[in-house]
């Protein structure tokens, strides 16, 4: 008798643990499409918005955004647009090297993940841009972002000092 129920503990252990598994991720694809969010549609908002003051003989200067995706799918952000630059803006990945220098390094798009977000840095990825005239601490710069799948957003970003705090920044 124990050889026998030796192997239905096996057999039980080889089917029922893959079965039970599965009825685990089942119940979670159906508590999923049950709350309405599978399937559904990118949603990107921006909740911040600002742009580096530039400074100097350097022609260059960096905006960031955070964007937010409370829909159910991701979204690519691909392309950066602006009245208020002598260049197009574009999309850039910062990099250090071993000798502790920085680079940029353009980058076609930036996914924005569903039921999350983007944040940009100094530090990541952010937006290059060569502002027409001088900008002032206060001012706003007028960008339009175009997404793979969702709908274009206009916002405007806040011209700050570099360093400066930007959590308490309106939102765009």
């Amino acid at each position: 008798m124990s050889v026998l129920s030796a192997r239905l503990r096996a057999s039980f252990t080889a089917v029922g643990v893959p079965v039970l598994a599965c009825g685990i991720a089942l119940a979670g694809l159906g508590a999923w499409t049950a709350s309405g969010r599978a399937g559904s549609p990118p949603h990107v908002a921006v909740t911040k918005a600002y742009v580096y003051q530039s400074f100097g003989s350097t022609p260059e200067t960096a905006a960031f955004f955070t964007l937010t995706n409370d829909g159910g799918s991701a979204d690519r952000l691909v392309h950066i647009a602006s009245t208020d630059t002598v260049a197009p803006p574009r999309l850039s990945e910062h990099h250090m090297t071993f000798s502790g220098g920085a680079y940029r390094q353009p980058v076609d798009s930036v996914t924005v993940p569903a039921g999350d977000g983007l944040t940009m840095t100094p530090h990541g990825i952010d937006v290059t841009v060569r502002p027409k005239g001088t900008w002032r601490p206060g001012e706003e710069v007028s960008f339009t972002l175009r997404f793979a799948q969702g709908k274009p957003l206009k916002i405007r970003a806040v011209v700050v000092r570099p360093g400066a705090q930007t959590d308490r920044l309106p939102r765009p």
